[in-house]
């Protein structure tokens, strides 16, 4: 165990961040997400995990992308609709490490899954929440 570390990022996940360069991305898949097909590369299980807590213990070891929409969520399909807590919820996660960061940028189904197939990691979480995957893109780590 590490100190200042939240219990929640394990030995693989805090890898997969440490391995992660200025411009990859992660995406945070709800229960739902078909990641072992959209994601290639890394897939991590997390099935019992819950996104806004997976967000309160990656945040702060994860500087958010500077030049990028670096928070992307997927749009409503056309006849579906969004439920806004869950956006709500992932942003309160997030503002705890980093309060200035950027609003959300909502994306279409078919680019979002473009997205995961170019992402570094999917880690593919407990979350049943409809349109509840959240891609976060590294930016770079300030010095000192």
């Amino acid at each position: 165990m590490l100190k200042g570390i939240d219990p929640i990022v394990n030995p693989e996940l805090l890898k997969i961040l440490s391995e992660m360069g200025h411009g990859d991305e992660i995406v945070l898949a709800d229960a739902h997400f078909p990641g072992h097909t959209f994601c290639p590369k890394n897939v991590m299980r997390g099935d019992g995990l819950q996104i806004p807590d997976l967000l309160k213990g990656i945040i702060p070891l994860f500087e958010l992308d500077s030049y990028d929409d670096p928070l992307i969520m997927m749009a409503a399909v056309e006849g579906d609709e969004l439920d806004p807590q869950v956006e709500t919820d992932y942003m309160a996660a997030i503002q705890t490490a980093a309060p200035d960061a950027p609003a959300v940028k909502r994306i279409g189904r078919f680019e979002f899954y473009d997205r995961a197939e170019k992402a570094y990691a999917c880690v593919l979480t407990g979350t049943t929440a409809k349109y509840g995957n959240i891609i976060l893109k590294k930016g770079v780590t300030p010095i000192g």
